[in-house]
């Protein structure tokens, strides 16, 4: 009997997730066409398709409901993308063949579906797909098998030479020295590519050459722009003069002129603050004893003309328990802690599991408010910076509204915000249910906080004439259900100057969806600046120049990297090509003229 009843799951399974996809034989072993020379083949458990609930426990509490190890198959019956965090990576597949590597929220196609991976799978997905590969599913025994063919890597270089291709009609005559070396490049790309088709069994030597070369050409494609705004987010764990101005060095002859310099991050500073030291807490961070970075960070970046953000982790602690220093920020103010609903009557402060197990301050707390002001106001008035970034602006993450937990994983019932609520609306916060009409009257409560403290600082940065930007999520409707982010609301009031979103992403189409998401939504004189994971993920080049083609196409402010500790060399290499510096040829070095736009 429970043999008869895993038949009939399986089918149902079938016939619900693979319509789109049932023509393409992915559900069958892959067979080689005539001539094509296999590779590679490696096969994987899946752990789960289409994941709910109750049907993956062991990725209740994560985003995608991706849990630990797992490897997890998205179809259209799951929904529009994957809703997964960066610390994965994915394979968007159409028809049996993969089309496109992504890292995280992948868009889900309508002919396909999406594979991702976390730890031992990702690791099983980087070594062993890549674009072109060959997909097939075993259903019943829940395996998938991943082949690399000659035709593999042909797909590659054809995919890559057609990119940029198409990449070129944007950008017409914008700079006739690069375009005359991007298809110079083109043409040896198409060479090898045919050399390729005529050779099967050096298939994968040629095809591989095609590629670089297209990879060559892609890099002088995108012309230097001197208005574009070009930073990079930096965690400063630099410890003397020389080391700061060796970094600032690196990054002035990369073009990028503008940085966002992490100054208050897991509760503490990277400068001595008389804020922190006046409320009890640790005066500044010991990694940075002995001298002040932030000092320096702005001196120096200054006389380069570099503009210097402060990367602000807002209501963001860090995840080290309360207990383990005295001098923590819930050490010595517990009652600031955020709570979520089904851990409300914990003895201990709680973390956010899906949030690298962190702690979070209650933004409805005003004395919580009040201390982070003050902070922002220290940095001003002391350091004078160009403008701040304020990061962890919202509530910890819960599951999306669709989950039947969704009220219990849901954060902000604090003492605090229970008894204020409760004297507002006559019913204390726990007794709601997403059901209950009030439920949305919460919602407003919480998510207003952050509005609230966000006005609050768009007023003081405007008060002293500095730039005031926020790191959101683009999907607005998920923003707010599952962080209580109503970045929406800042923009239409004018709170905040611009945007500094994170496409957890290697995909420029997927990235294009996300860009798309925000432009949408936000009022035209708030800037967009494109925050790009690419470098953090060690996604190629390739993909970091799609996505900066991809802000370019839709006409954003500027682009922003993440991070700085990531921005390899052969990164800066590629971009200092022509889209982050201009080309100078050999007569413009004579006359003193730029080749770049």
């Amino acid at each position: 009997m429970e043999r008869f009843f895993q038949k009939i799951f399986i089918a149902f399974i079938s016939l619900t997730f693979c319509a789109n996809v049932f023509a393409q034989d992915i559900y069958a072993p892959y067979i080689p066409q005539e001539n094509e020379v296999v590779f590679n083949q490696s096969t994987f458990p899946i752990n789960v398709i289409d994941p709910q609930t109750n049907t993956n426990a062991s990725g209740a509490n994560y985003p995608g409901l991706r849990g630990a190890n797992q490897l997890v198959v998205y179809t259209p019956a799951f929904g529009f993308r994957t809703n997964t965090n960066e610390f994965g990576t994915e394979a968007v597949i159409q028809g049996d063949t993969v089309t496109s590597l992504s890292g995280a929220d992948s868009l889900i196609p309508a002919n396909g579906l999406v594979i991702s991976g976390h730890g031992k799978a990702k690791k099983w997905i980087n070594e062993n797909v890549m674009v072109g590969s060959k997909i097939s599913i075993d259903l019943e025994n829940k395996l998938i098998t991943s082949y690399i063919t000659s035709d593999t890597f042909l797909y590659g270089a054809r995919e890559k030479v057609k990119e940029v291709e198409n990449m070129m009609f944007f950008y017409p005559q914008a700079n006739l020295y690069t375009q005359r070396k991007t298809e110079q490049n083109l043409n040896r790309a198409k060479d090898y590519i045919y050399r390729a088709q005529r050779d099967s069994s050096d298939c994968q030597k040629y095809a591989t050459k095609a590629i670089e070369y297209a990879d060559t050409a892609m890099s002088t494609v995108i012309p230097y722009d001197p208005q574009e705004f070009k930073g990079v987010w930096i965690r400063p764990t630099y410890h003397t003069r020389e080391d700061i101005i060796s970094v600032l060095d690196r990054i002035a002859n990369a073009g990028i002129n503008n940085i966002f310099i992490e100054t208050y991050y897991h509760g503490q500073t990277i400068f001595p603050s008389r804020t922190m030291e006046e409320y009890g807490f640790i005066k500044q961070n010991p990694e940075y004893a002995g001298f002040d970075p932030l000092r320096i960070w702005i001196t120096e970046a200054h006389r380069r003309g570099i503009k210097v953000h402060i990367w602000f982790e807002s209501f963001y602690v860090g995840n080290k328990p309360p207990e383990s220093n005295p001098q923590y920020i819930l050490a010595v103010k517990p009652e600031w802690a955020n709570y979520q609903k089904k851990n409300v009557d914990s003895e201990t402060i709680p973390y956010s599991v899906s949030e690298h197990n962190g702690y979070f301050l209650d933004p409805a707390n005003p004395d919580v408010q009040a201390f982070l002001y003050n902070l922002i106001d220290e940095i001003i008035l002391r350091y004078r910076p160009d403008g701040i970034n304020l990061d962890y602006i919202r509530y910890p993450q819960s599951l999306a509204p669709s989950y039947s937990n969704y009220d219990m994983s849901n954060w902000g019932y604090t003492k605090f915000a229970r008894m204020e609520f409760q004297r507002m609306y006559h019913i204390d916060p726990y007794d709601l249910t997403t059901s209950d009409p009030m439920w949305y009257e919460w919602k407003i409560y919480r998510a207003g906080k952050v509005n609230e403290f966000v006005k609050r600082i768009g007023r003081l940065a405007k008060m002293n004439r500095i730039t005031l930007t926020a790191v959101i999520f683009p999907n607005m409707q998920m923003a707010y259900d599952t962080k209580l982010q109503d970045w929406k609301t800042w923009s239409l009031n004018n709170y905040i100057d611009g945007f500094t979103p994170l496409f957890l992403t290697c995909d420029d189409k997927t990235a294009m969806n996300l860009m798309g998401n925000v432009l949408r939504n936000k009022a035209p004189n708030t800037k967009l600046y494109a925050g790009l994971f690419v470098t953090f993920m060690n996604g190629s080049n390739a993909d970091l120049i799609k996505q900066i083609h991809a802000s370019r196409r839709y006409a954003v402010n500027g682009v922003i990297i993440f991070d700085y500790a990531h921005l390899k060399d052969s990164y800066i290499e590629m971009l200092t090509q022509s889209i982050f510096k201009p080309i100078v040829t050999s007569s413009a070095r004579r006359g003193g003229v730029y080749a770049g736009r």
